[in-house]
Protein backbone atom coordinates (compact mmCIF):
# COMPACT_ATOMS: atom_id res chain seq x y z
CA UNK A 1 0.00 0.00 0.00
CA UNK A 2 1.19 3.55 -0.50
CA UNK A 3 0.88 6.29 2.08
CA UNK A 4 -2.42 8.29 1.86
CA UNK A 5 -1.77 11.22 3.41
CA UNK A 6 -0.01 12.48 -0.34
CA UNK A 7 -1.93 14.81 -3.35
CA UNK A 8 -2.50 12.91 -6.40
CA UNK A 9 -0.50 13.75 -9.37
CA UNK A 10 -3.46 12.01 -11.13
CA UNK A 11 -5.30 14.63 -13.32
CA UNK A 12 -8.76 15.89 -13.17
CA UNK A 13 -11.72 13.82 -14.81
CA UNK A 14 -13.12 10.31 -15.08
CA UNK A 15 -12.01 7.19 -15.05
CA UNK A 16 -8.43 6.81 -17.38
CA UNK A 17 -8.79 2.85 -17.70
CA UNK A 18 -11.35 -0.07 -16.74
CA UNK A 19 -12.16 -3.24 -17.52
CA UNK A 20 -10.04 -5.29 -20.38
CA UNK A 21 -8.45 -2.27 -21.21
CA UNK A 22 -6.75 -1.68 -17.50
CA UNK A 23 -6.07 -5.02 -17.53
CA UNK A 24 -4.00 -4.89 -20.64
CA UNK A 25 -1.53 -2.32 -18.82
CA UNK A 26 -1.34 -4.28 -15.67
CA UNK A 27 -0.69 -7.42 -17.90
CA UNK A 28 2.18 -5.35 -19.44
CA UNK A 29 3.48 -4.21 -16.27
CA UNK A 30 4.16 -7.73 -15.40
CA UNK A 31 5.68 -8.11 -18.97
CA UNK A 32 9.21 -7.54 -17.19
CA UNK A 33 12.18 -6.51 -19.57
CA UNK A 34 15.44 -9.36 -18.85
CA UNK A 35 18.34 -7.24 -18.69
CA UNK A 36 20.54 -10.43 -17.74
CA UNK A 37 19.68 -13.49 -16.55
CA UNK A 38 19.15 -12.59 -13.05
CA UNK A 39 18.16 -9.07 -13.81
CA UNK A 40 15.07 -7.98 -14.78
CA UNK A 41 13.70 -4.04 -15.63
CA UNK A 42 9.76 -3.14 -14.66
CA UNK A 43 8.26 0.49 -14.76
CA UNK A 44 4.94 1.67 -13.37
CA UNK A 45 1.30 3.18 -15.13
CA UNK A 46 1.92 6.31 -16.23
CA UNK A 47 -1.56 7.43 -14.71
CA UNK A 48 -0.06 6.79 -11.08
CA UNK A 49 0.00 7.98 -7.32
CA UNK A 50 2.87 9.57 -5.36
CA UNK A 51 4.52 6.38 -4.75
CA UNK A 52 4.41 3.26 -6.17
CA UNK A 53 1.41 0.89 -4.99
CA UNK A 54 3.28 -1.87 -2.68
CA UNK A 55 1.20 -4.61 -4.38
CA UNK A 56 2.30 -4.03 -8.17
CA UNK A 57 6.32 -3.80 -6.78
CA UNK A 58 5.75 -6.88 -5.06
CA UNK A 59 3.83 -8.49 -8.08
CA UNK A 60 7.23 -7.68 -10.01
CA UNK A 61 9.04 -8.95 -7.84
CA UNK A 62 7.61 -12.38 -7.89
CA UNK A 63 7.30 -12.61 -11.57
CA UNK A 64 10.91 -11.82 -11.67
CA UNK A 65 11.86 -15.05 -8.71
CA UNK A 66 9.27 -17.03 -11.06
CA UNK A 67 11.01 -16.48 -14.17
CA UNK A 68 14.06 -17.52 -12.60
CA UNK A 69 12.63 -21.31 -11.33
CA UNK A 70 11.48 -23.80 -13.45
CA UNK A 71 7.69 -23.62 -14.89
CA UNK A 72 7.34 -26.82 -12.60
CA UNK A 73 7.94 -25.58 -9.32
CA UNK A 74 4.86 -22.90 -8.14
CA UNK A 75 5.46 -20.53 -5.31
CA UNK A 76 4.27 -21.52 -2.19
CA UNK A 77 5.16 -18.42 0.13
CA UNK A 78 6.76 -15.20 -0.02
CA UNK A 79 7.99 -12.81 2.45
CA UNK A 80 8.86 -9.07 1.95
CA UNK A 81 9.52 -5.79 3.29
CA UNK A 82 9.06 -2.10 2.30
CA UNK A 83 12.15 -0.39 2.64
CA UNK A 84 11.67 2.92 0.75
CA UNK A 85 8.47 4.83 -1.52
CA UNK A 86 8.95 3.89 -4.63
CA UNK A 87 9.26 6.85 -7.58
CA UNK A 88 6.56 6.11 -10.24
CA UNK A 89 8.51 7.87 -12.80
CA UNK A 90 11.45 6.07 -12.82
CA UNK A 91 11.60 2.23 -13.88
CA UNK A 92 12.52 -0.50 -10.90
CA UNK A 93 15.42 -2.81 -11.27
CA UNK A 94 14.61 -6.46 -9.69
CA UNK A 95 17.69 -8.54 -9.08
CA UNK A 96 17.51 -11.94 -8.61
CA UNK A 97 19.74 -14.22 -6.43
CA UNK A 98 19.21 -17.59 -6.89
CA UNK A 99 19.78 -18.46 -3.40
CA UNK A 100 18.94 -22.18 -3.55
CA UNK A 101 17.93 -24.65 -6.08
CA UNK A 102 16.47 -29.00 -4.11
CA UNK A 103 15.18 -31.26 -5.07
CA UNK A 104 12.04 -30.50 -3.91
CA UNK A 105 12.38 -26.56 -3.14
CA UNK A 106 13.60 -23.82 -4.56
CA UNK A 107 14.38 -20.11 -2.90
CA UNK A 108 14.44 -16.73 -4.33
CA UNK A 109 15.65 -13.72 -3.20
CA UNK A 110 14.97 -10.49 -5.18
CA UNK A 111 15.87 -6.54 -4.40
CA UNK A 112 14.08 -3.83 -6.66
CA UNK A 113 16.08 -0.77 -6.81
CA UNK A 114 15.30 2.76 -7.74
CA UNK A 115 18.21 5.75 -7.95
CA UNK A 116 20.69 3.19 -6.42
CA UNK A 117 19.08 2.48 -3.42
CA UNK A 118 16.67 -0.82 -2.69
CA UNK A 119 12.90 0.01 -2.16
CA UNK A 120 11.82 -3.83 -1.80
CA UNK A 121 13.23 -7.36 -0.83
CA UNK A 122 11.12 -10.45 -1.15
CA UNK A 123 12.35 -13.97 -0.37
CA UNK A 124 9.85 -16.63 -2.19
CA UNK A 125 10.37 -20.41 -2.23
CA UNK A 126 8.80 -22.96 -4.71
CA UNK A 127 7.92 -26.19 -4.67
CA UNK A 128 7.70 -29.31 -6.79
CA UNK A 129 3.90 -30.67 -6.82
CA UNK A 130 3.59 -33.54 -3.81
CA UNK A 131 0.52 -34.91 -2.41
CA UNK A 132 -0.43 -34.61 1.59
CA UNK A 133 -2.92 -34.06 4.16
CA UNK A 134 -5.65 -31.55 2.55
CA UNK A 135 -8.04 -29.21 4.52
CA UNK A 136 -8.82 -25.71 4.81
CA UNK A 137 -10.98 -22.95 6.88
CA UNK A 138 -14.74 -22.53 5.67
CA UNK A 139 -15.37 -19.78 3.80
CA UNK A 140 -17.50 -17.20 6.22
CA UNK A 141 -21.03 -16.93 4.94
CA UNK A 142 -21.22 -13.50 3.02
CA UNK A 143 -23.70 -12.01 0.15
CA UNK A 144 -22.90 -13.16 -3.48
CA UNK A 145 -21.10 -10.49 -5.43
CA UNK A 146 -23.34 -9.78 -8.18
CA UNK A 147 -25.75 -8.42 -5.11
CA UNK A 148 -23.24 -5.89 -3.82
CA UNK A 149 -22.30 -2.47 -4.85
CA UNK A 150 -20.01 -1.74 -7.70
CA UNK A 151 -16.64 0.38 -6.96
CA UNK A 152 -17.59 3.41 -9.32
CA UNK A 153 -20.65 3.26 -7.17
CA UNK A 154 -18.74 3.13 -3.85
CA UNK A 155 -16.56 5.87 -4.89
CA UNK A 156 -19.77 8.06 -6.26
CA UNK A 157 -21.21 8.67 -2.65
CA UNK A 158 -17.85 9.70 -0.96
CA UNK A 159 -16.69 12.77 -0.62
CA UNK A 160 -14.70 14.91 -3.17
CA UNK A 161 -11.41 13.93 -1.30
CA UNK A 162 -11.63 10.71 -2.15
CA UNK A 163 -13.12 11.42 -6.13
CA UNK A 164 -8.76 10.44 -6.87
CA UNK A 165 -10.55 6.81 -6.89
CA UNK A 166 -11.90 6.30 -9.50
CA UNK A 167 -9.42 8.02 -12.05
CA UNK A 168 -6.84 5.21 -10.79
CA UNK A 169 -6.77 2.11 -13.54
CA UNK A 170 -9.34 -0.54 -12.14
CA UNK A 171 -8.42 -3.71 -13.74
CA UNK A 172 -10.86 -5.53 -10.95
CA UNK A 173 -14.35 -5.44 -10.23
CA UNK A 174 -14.34 -5.16 -6.76
CA UNK A 175 -17.07 -5.60 -4.67
CA UNK A 176 -17.21 -4.33 -0.78
CA UNK A 177 -19.45 -6.79 1.47
CA UNK A 178 -19.34 -3.98 4.66
CA UNK A 179 -18.83 -0.11 3.85
CA UNK A 180 -15.34 0.41 3.06
CA UNK A 181 -13.43 3.10 5.57
CA UNK A 182 -13.61 5.30 3.26
CA UNK A 183 -16.83 5.52 2.58
CA UNK A 184 -18.32 9.13 3.70
CA UNK A 185 -22.01 8.94 4.37
CA UNK A 186 -23.10 7.81 7.70
CA UNK A 187 -21.12 7.73 10.76
CA UNK A 188 -18.38 5.21 9.90
CA UNK A 189 -19.15 2.07 12.34
CA UNK A 190 -16.48 -0.03 13.77
CA UNK A 191 -16.29 -3.72 12.30
CA UNK A 192 -14.33 -7.04 13.18
CA UNK A 193 -13.87 -7.57 9.61
CA UNK A 194 -13.17 -5.91 6.06
CA UNK A 195 -14.57 -8.73 2.98
CA UNK A 196 -14.10 -7.76 -0.40
CA UNK A 197 -14.49 -9.75 -3.96
CA UNK A 198 -12.55 -9.36 -6.32
CA UNK A 199 -12.71 -10.41 -10.00
CA UNK A 200 -10.42 -9.71 -13.21
CA UNK A 201 -12.19 -7.69 -15.69
CA UNK A 202 -11.61 -9.55 -18.86
CA UNK A 203 -9.84 -13.32 -19.09
CA UNK A 204 -6.29 -14.00 -18.39
CA UNK A 205 -4.01 -16.85 -19.90
CA UNK A 206 -3.48 -20.27 -18.12
CA UNK A 207 -0.39 -18.78 -17.05
CA UNK A 208 -0.39 -19.86 -13.08
CA UNK A 209 2.89 -18.11 -11.88
CA UNK A 210 0.43 -14.87 -13.50
CA UNK A 211 -2.82 -15.50 -11.37
CA UNK A 212 -0.30 -16.21 -7.92
CA UNK A 213 1.37 -12.95 -8.96
CA UNK A 214 -2.47 -11.01 -9.59
CA UNK A 215 -3.07 -12.47 -6.32
CA UNK A 216 -0.03 -10.77 -4.60
CA UNK A 217 -1.05 -7.63 -6.40
CA UNK A 218 -4.83 -7.57 -4.89
CA UNK A 219 -3.48 -8.63 -1.25
CA UNK A 220 -2.25 -5.36 -0.57
CA UNK A 221 -5.00 -3.36 -2.29
CA UNK A 222 -7.94 -3.53 1.05
CA UNK A 223 -5.55 -5.03 3.75
CA UNK A 224 -4.84 -2.52 5.99
CA UNK A 225 -8.87 -1.67 5.44
CA UNK A 226 -9.40 -3.87 8.43
CA UNK A 227 -7.45 -1.64 10.73
CA UNK A 228 -9.27 0.55 10.36
CA UNK A 229 -12.59 -0.92 10.02
CA UNK A 230 -12.02 -2.37 13.64
CA UNK A 231 -11.61 1.39 14.74
CA UNK A 232 -14.29 3.34 12.51
CA UNK A 233 -11.78 5.19 11.34
CA UNK A 234 -13.07 6.05 8.03
CA UNK A 235 -13.83 9.23 8.92
CA UNK A 236 -10.55 10.44 9.64
CA UNK A 237 -9.02 9.81 6.58
CA UNK A 238 -7.83 13.38 5.63
CA UNK A 239 -5.66 13.28 8.54
CA UNK A 240 -4.70 9.57 8.26
CA UNK A 241 -0.82 8.11 6.98
CA UNK A 242 -1.02 4.44 6.25
CA UNK A 243 1.60 2.44 4.43
CA UNK A 244 2.73 -1.42 4.52
CA UNK A 245 6.03 -1.80 6.03
CA UNK A 246 6.09 -5.98 5.30
CA UNK A 247 4.04 -8.60 4.04
CA UNK A 248 4.13 -12.42 3.86
CA UNK A 249 1.93 -14.16 2.13
CA UNK A 250 1.49 -18.19 1.84
CA UNK A 251 -0.49 -19.84 -1.32
CA UNK A 252 -2.26 -22.40 -0.68
CA UNK A 253 -4.04 -23.56 -3.94
CA UNK A 254 -4.37 -22.89 -7.77
CA UNK A 255 -5.95 -19.55 -8.11
CA UNK A 256 -7.73 -18.05 -10.79
CA UNK A 257 -8.48 -14.44 -10.43
CA UNK A 258 -10.68 -13.62 -13.25
CA UNK A 259 -13.08 -15.96 -11.01
CA UNK A 260 -14.69 -14.58 -8.10
CA UNK A 261 -12.04 -14.81 -5.35
CA UNK A 262 -12.99 -13.60 -1.46
CA UNK A 263 -10.71 -11.25 0.54
CA UNK A 264 -11.70 -11.57 3.90
CA UNK A 265 -9.39 -10.07 6.80
CA UNK A 266 -9.33 -8.71 10.61
CA UNK A 267 -6.82 -6.64 12.60
CA UNK A 268 -5.92 -8.57 15.61
CA UNK A 269 -3.84 -6.12 16.98
CA UNK A 270 -2.65 -2.38 16.62
CA UNK A 271 -0.48 -0.55 19.16
CA UNK A 272 3.21 1.99 18.84
CA UNK A 273 1.63 3.70 15.36
CA UNK A 274 1.68 0.11 13.51
CA UNK A 275 -1.26 -2.44 12.72
CA UNK A 276 -0.89 -5.98 12.30
CA UNK A 277 -3.81 -7.10 9.46
CA UNK A 278 -4.03 -10.84 8.29
CA UNK A 279 -6.23 -12.41 5.55
CA UNK A 280 -7.54 -15.34 3.37
CA UNK A 281 -8.37 -15.91 0.06
CA UNK A 282 -11.26 -17.98 -0.57
CA UNK A 283 -12.69 -19.17 -4.66
CA UNK A 284 -15.63 -18.58 -5.15
CA UNK A 285 -16.60 -22.51 -4.49
CA UNK A 286 -15.01 -21.85 -0.95
CA UNK A 287 -11.39 -22.91 -1.02
CA UNK A 288 -8.95 -21.35 1.20
CA UNK A 289 -6.44 -20.16 -1.52
CA UNK A 290 -3.71 -17.97 0.33
CA UNK A 291 -3.17 -16.02 3.19
CA UNK A 292 -2.12 -13.23 3.99
CA UNK A 293 0.04 -11.20 7.13
CA UNK A 294 1.06 -7.68 6.81
CA UNK A 295 2.16 -5.19 9.35
CA UNK A 296 1.75 -1.49 8.71
CA UNK A 297 2.25 2.04 9.44
CA UNK A 298 -0.85 3.82 10.84
CA UNK A 299 -0.84 7.21 11.93
CA UNK A 300 -3.66 9.66 13.00
CA UNK A 301 -3.20 13.28 13.00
Amino acid sequence: MIAVDEPSDLPDGPNPSSGPEAMAGLLTLLDLERLEDNLFRGVSPEQSTMRVFGGQVAAQALTAAGRTVSPDRRVHSLHAYFLRPGDPAVPIVFEVDRTRDGSSFTTRRVVAIQHGKAIFTLSGSFQLAQDGPDHGDPMPEVPAPESLPTFAERVAAASAPLAVMNRIPRPFDTRYVNEPPWHFGAQPQAAARNQVWFKSLSALPDDQLLHVCMLAYLSDLTLLDSILTTHGLGGTWSTLKLASLDHAMWFHRPIRVDDWVLYDTHSPSASGSRGLAMGHFFAADGAMLATVVQEGLVRVG
